[in-house]
């Protein structure tokens, strides 16, 4: 059991959960997504073969998956980008970063380290295991018991790659539909974890609406408490508003709008979902207000291509702060509202006594 529960590990140093600030529960500052790779339509290869630059910008927020550069989330420019992103985050009044590239997304300490330093915002790395398609085929073998020592070393120990720093959360545990037989072994040892050592957990569900409920299920019965678990990209999976309501009243875990920013409607990796816009997730959230749920909501923006970080054009890791939280305001959310979903859903989602 951790000693210090009313602390985060950081990739800093723990740090108490109180001075944790305006936290985006969902992002990345590095990661591997070429899998995920889209190809264009025919007549528009010229122009997504190319660079990010003022004459295809248009086209790649409509296809961002058509793009490689814009994929390549790993190399030199992105870094430069994303620490001048963070950077206005903190500009903006934000705090910390919870960062969700684990196992199979190509997870970078030293990077968050450098991020931190140069910034001044928290980053809290995560450890588990994402979708089974990511990974090598050495890491499709690994049985529950071996994915629960990895995850709970990580945690208590250091991780396996950088063990001077410690994992603050596990996430985001990813799967895909039908989940497979990889996928439930590392949403059942996450499960076995979270009962052992009450940490926070961060669920990727796959593109159906069945998914959420079938994972919290897997984890449920593992010994995860679903009040300690996040379902992440819950407005690219649950078909509206009342669905989500009826899911986390069914489940009282954690709801995630995380793709705040994200306004193109066409849904490259689902395109028979529309996706919905920031004024349609600020809906859906008003609704959960109006059903009291809004204790169970967090925010983020899930940034994982180049193209939304404002050096190639984007809105960035602040967009949140900087434009959500005015419409929230003159959408009549009170100054208490908006702490309780920026800062302390985030700080109670962390914390391990609760």
């Amino acid at each position: 059991m951790t000693q210090h529960l009313d602390k985060v590990e950081k990739v800093l140093g723990s740090k108490p959960l109180s001075e944790i600030g305006i936290t985006l529960t969902h992002e990345h500052v590095h990661l591997d997504f070429n899998e995920f790779y889209v190809p264009p339509p025919t007549n528009l290869q010229s122009f997504l073969d190319n660079k990010i630059n003022l004459k295809n910008v248009g086209y790649i927020k409509q296809y961002p998956y058509s793009n490689k550069y814009n994929l390549t989330f790993n190399d030199v420019d992105s870094a430069q980008a994303v620490i001048e992103d963070v950077k206005l985050f903190r500009t903006f009044g934000g705090g910390t970063i919870v960062e969700n590239s684990n196992h199979g997304l190509n997870r970078n300490i030293p990077l968050m380290i450098k991020i931190s330093e140069k910034t001044g915002v928290n980053i809290i790395a995560g450890t588990g295991y994402y979708v089974a398609n990511v990974q090598n085929a050495s890491t499709l073998k690994t049985t529950e018991e071996e994915m629960y020592n990895v995850m709970h070393t990580e945690l208590q120990k250091g991780c396996i790659d950088y063990p001077e720093i410690k994992a603050g959360f596990i996430g985001e545990v990813g799967s895909s539909w039908p989940i497979t037989d990889f996928e439930k072994r590392a949403i059942r040892a996450t499960g076995q974890v979270q009962e052992q050592l009450h940490c926070s957990v961060s669920f990727h569900p796959g593109r159906n609406k069945a998914a959420p409920s079938e994972i919290i299920r897997l984890y449920q019965e593992a010994g995860g408490n679903a009040r300690k678990a996040i379902m992440s990209h819950v407005e690219r999976t649950l078909p509206d508003a009342e669905a989500i309501i009826e899911f986390v009243k069914a489940v009282a875990c954690y709801c995630q709008f995380d793709l705040f920013g994200t306004e193109c409607s066409f849904y490259q990796l689902n395109p028979m979902f529309d996706m919905p816009s920031d004024a349609q997730r600020i809906k859906y959230i008003a609704r959960l207000k109006e059903e009291k749920q809004l204790h169970r909501v967090l925010l983020s923006h899930d940034i994982h291509t180049k193209h939304r970080l404002t050096t190639f054009g984007g809105h960035g890791y602040s967009h949140i702060v900087s434009n959500i939280v005015p419409i929230l305001k003159n959408k009549h959310f009170t100054t208490e509202e908006i702490e309780l979903l920026t800062v302390e859903n985030p700080r109670t989602w962390l914390n391990q006594r609760l």
